[in-house]
């Protein structure tokens, strides 16, 4: 039996506890006088020890029900136990328990085969009522409680749309262990008789507290306060739950409370039934979804189609003799919903006012936006879109230089001074990380003092990034903000929309953190704190502004956008995306610039299948979003743990952690590793409260160059010709794998069979090898491990585009379109040429976007200088694909004699 230390998570815990307890108790039963009776009895005996501490936070099987399989084994009833623990362990494995009662004892109906959710057809599994479950918090004993849930239980109705089942906690802490434990909690009811403590000791039970609330926090509570602080810390962890607080406080008591999530307040009564119909009502807000029922609807209705798509209702495909295959393929209903008008309740996307503005606006509160916009064209065009609304000609903007291309173009659509950001380096892997604060606050104060101020306008960055490096997203605003008060943030959040609905990873995201400073700036303490830093740093330099976590105005601007691809990491089709929008400014300066942006790049003929998928995808999030994440990052952890401790596998494999991909001066808590085999998990939390950077563990980063082949081989030769494994991200010596909300347990432990598989074969395959071969390998690691180029920086603009070179901001779409002209272009080969002309003094400028894949990140943009550094990378790289490179010609630049009349226009315009 593993200890408790080999687990990330206690629902990890539970589920293998039950599956121990039933391969135990079935021994038992087959061998009462075999040798190990004793060994297994007791080890049988502390699984129920543990499984005490860990049932009361669940409605199934239930705390009476457990008991009475503890009293069975206790009495020795192993026949019957291990009966009802069988049932118990398939119910919890398959989720029968949420479609059906379980019955526990041998004479209760045995249909163990309906078991099965995935044999059901899915038109069976969707007329099955949705199951929640209900957490109330009253310190009652035995009789109480069952009271409680029978009062509860029975005011449940034939007509109800969901079903659900109450948990009983007594104290402030194990409610905040029971909603971070059980995702099936969906409300929770608030009683006047709730204590502070819990009694519970388990440190992968009590570790769930840490979000919350620090044990300062929680002592200072008064106790009349318990329960209106339990429904605000909630909030702060679970803010898509429901709350109701039942009191015997006055009105006036309750109505100045931070209430958290609390819907509604009952005072001294006993209402079952109101309390009933308020927690359907909860769930039923967020189980709606407006534009996917009216589309389901459209599809069902008689029409005539007289209008510009044949495919519409399917037509095209039945009277067809040759593409039946594609109806069948695809089947009815998306043909059926398949329509290019706007009427029967459609809405448009381009001025919603009906269904998909409703859509919008619950994915809004979903996501923590104060408007949130649906884009049916992928987040490369989100990203255009509020780049185009928000940029203005000559604006100066911060960008981190290896984000997504889209970016790149948007500058160059936007006419925007570019100025370019570095992130720190990862040669070993030849990946970079992400921009340090330091840097970012360094070229803020330059343009400062160059008088440039006024003209920055915004600063982009990825978060997080593809190989997993997540910002301190607060602290970056606050401190930008503190230099420039109305700067305006854009958070690409491609790879990162899932993060909302897990509490850790929420407070890292984009909306969080606006919502936050809103708060925060508005407060006395933060005002008073802003003008003692002011007072302090009156005359201060660079370098001590450099070093000093700074302090914005309260009257700063809190403008913030992320941008995120749902169909990345949540539950929507290829392209679904969102814009999510928190600019205190929105409204007065940029919404109508927002709307033309938005105009300009969605088309007129929007995917609805698409824009359904949105609106479903952000009802799963809301209802089970929290469920979801909490198993991918424990699939995630899982992985990590397995080959950090497979000995065969460390012979050519490792895992990348925190400690290989963040420098220590950004690793304030000095966590290097989420597992360390000697001392177990560590408490991600601190970290991600604190660091300047952190690591998503969700992604792992597999260095793989001990094997002799690169990431690109490894991917494809191996993982998916070999195994049928897809990935998508490698670097010269890595290979990502990326978990996502569908990964389970069992893909986990497919691919640690096949990292096995491989190291065996390698260990094979050496064996046999000759003193030459062996020589082979062991240089090809070497190449591969050691003998690695740096990482370029970005060089420079050239003059011809750079209007100042003290401050390095530069213009790339002018020299965008001068490449348009190829009288302006020439070509130069990567092995002599370029070399031979640095070599003369020439200024050799890109005329093209440069990017390797892999890395992936561009290397030259248009305008900028061609250095050495990049020469060498590209060269020791031998990728296989170089985007706007061609082979056959070599490095598109701009002439020298193009660079002159550029320069002198620009003179010329002064």
């Amino acid at each position: 039996m593993q200890s408790m230390n080999d687990y990330y998570s206690a629902v990890q815990l539970r589920a293998d506890r039950w599956s121990s307890l039933r391969e135990k108790l079935e021994f038992l039963v087959r061998n009462p006088n075999g040798r190990r009776i004793k060994t297994v009895h007791a080890e049988a005996a502390k699984l129920f020890e543990s499984l005490q501490l860990i049932e009361r936070y669940w409605a199934f099987p239930g705390t009476a029900a457990f008991e009475t399989m503890r009293r069975q084994f206790e009495n020795e009833h192993l026949n019957e136990l291990s009966h009802s623990v069988s049932r118990v362990n398939r119910a919890l494995s398959t989720g029968a328990y949420r479609r059906r009662t379980i019955p526990l004892d041998r004479d209760g109906r045995g249909d163990d085969d309906q078991d099965e959710v995935s044999l059901l057809p899915p038109e069976a599994r969707a007329l099955a009522k949705p199951y929640f479950e209900v957490l109330i918090v009253d310190d009652v004993n035995e009789h109480q409680e069952r009271w409680l849930k029978a009062n509860m239980t029975s005011m449940r109705r034939a007509e109800d749309d969901f079903i659900y089942e109450p948990v009983v906690v007594p104290s402030l802490q194990d409610a905040l262990i029971g909603v971070l434990f059980n995702h099936n909690i969906q409300a929770i009811i608030v009683r006047p008789g709730l204590r502070r403590e819990s009694d519970v000791e388990m440190p992968i039970l009590t570790r769930y507290l840490n979000p919350a609330a620090s044990a300062e926090e929680m002592d200072d509570i008064s106790p009349q306060d318990l329960g209106p602080e339990l429904c605000r810390l909630i909030a702060k962890v679970r803010p898509e739950l429901d709350a109701y607080l039942v009191t015997d406080r006055s009105v006036e008591d309750i109505a100045g409370l931070d209430l958290g999530i609390c819907r509604r307040v009952f005072y001294n009564q006993e209402d079952f039934m109101e309390l009933h119909l308020n927690i359907l009502r909860g769930v039923q807000a967020r189980y709606k979804t407006p534009f996917f029922t009216a589309l389901k609807e459209y599809s069902r209705q008689p029409t005539g189609v007289f209008h510009a798509m044949p495919i519409s209702r399917g037509k095209s495909i039945t009277r067809s003799h040759w593409i039946q295959d594609m109806g069948a393929f695809y089947g009815p209903n998306i043909f059926l919903a398949e329509t290019s008008a706007t009427s029967g309740g459609l809405d448009s996307l381009l001025e919603p006012h009906g269904t998909i503005k409703e859509a919008q606006e619950l994915a809004s509160r979903a996501f923590g936006s104060k408007q949130t916009f649906f884009a049916t064209n992928g987040t490369s065009t989100c990203n255009k879109i509020v780049v185009q609304a928000l940029v203005r000609p000559d604006d100066i903007v911060l960008v981190d230089r290896d984000c997504h291309k889209s970016h790149h173009y948007g500058m160059v659509l936007s006419g925007a001074q570019v100025c370019y950001l570095d992130s720190y380096p990862l040669n070993e892997y030849s990946m970079y990380g992400a921009v340090p604060l330091k840097d970012i606050k360094k070229q803020l104060l330059k343009l400062k003092a160059a008088g440039k101020l006024d003209r920055v306008r915004m600063l982009l960055l990825t978060n997080c990034t593809f190989d997993g490096i997540v910002y301190n997203v607060e602290r970056v605003m606050e401190e930008c903000l503190a230099i420039k008060p109305d700067l305006i943030f854009l958070w690409d959040e491609a790879w990162f929309a899932f993060a909302r609905f897990g509490p850790t990873y929420r407070q890292r995201t984009g909306m969080n953190a606006a919502n936050n400073l809103r708060a925060k700036l508005r407060t006395p303490d933060h005002e008073k704190a802003y003008a003692k830093q002011q007072e302090k740093l009156k005359d201060a330099d660079e370098a001590t502004l450099l070093k000093t976590r700074l302090i914005p105005s309260p009257k700063a601007r809190v403008r913030v956008y992320a941008t995120q691809s749902t169909h990345k990491t949540l539950t929507s089709l290829r392209q679904g995306s969102m814009i999510h929008v928190n600019d205190q400014d929105f409204k007065g300066e940029v919404e109508e610039s927002f709307h033309e942006a938005y105009m300009t790049h969605t088309s007129t003929s929007p995917n609805y299948q698409i824009i359904a998928s949105l609106d479903v995808g952000r009802r799963q999030v809301e209802l089970e979003g929290f469920e979801f994440v909490q198993r991918q990052v424990e699939a995630a952890m899982s992985m990590r743990r397995a080959i950090s401790t497979h000995p065969l596998l460390q012979k050519y494999f490792k895992v990348l952690t925190a400690g290989d991909m963040i420098p220590e001066e950004h690793r304030e808590s000095g966590v290097t590793s989420y597992y360390d085999p000697e001392q177990g998990w560590t408490d991600t939390w601190h970290c991600w409260e604190k660091d300047e950077f952190v690591l998503d563990a969700t992604r792992v980063t597999l260095a793989v160059g001990g094997t002799g082949w690169d990431g690109d081989t490894f991917k494809t030769d191996i993982l998916m010709d070999k195994y049928g494994i897809q990935i998508n991200k490698t670097s010269r010596n890595t290979v990502l794998f990326m978990t996502n909300i569908g990964t389970t347990r069992s893909s986990v432990a497919y691919l640690i069979e096949v990292l096995v598989e491989i190291a065996k074969n390698l260990d094979e395959k050496l064996d046999d090898a000759s003193k030459m071969e062996r020589l082979s390998f062991e240089k090809r690691v070497k190449n591969l491990m050691q003998d690695l180029p740096p990482l370029p920086d970005f060089s420079h603009f050239h003059a011809a585009f750079c209007p100042d070179a003290a401050t390095g901001e530069g213009d790339i779409r002018t020299p965008f379109f001068l490449s348009y002209d190829e009288n302006n272009c020439d070509y130069l080969e990567l092995d002599g040429d370029i070399e031979a002309e640095l070599d003369k003094g020439r200024e050799v400028v890109s005329a093209s976007f440069i990017i390797p894949y892999p890395p992936g990140f561009p290397i030259l943009v248009p305008g900028q200088a061609v250095s050495r550094e990049i020469l060498a990378f590209m060269r020791a790289l031998d990728v296989s694909e170089i985007h706007g490179y061609r082979a056959d010609l070599g490095l598109r630049v701009f002439t020298d004699e193009a660079l002159a009349k550029q320069i002198a226009k620009n003179t010329a315009k002064k």
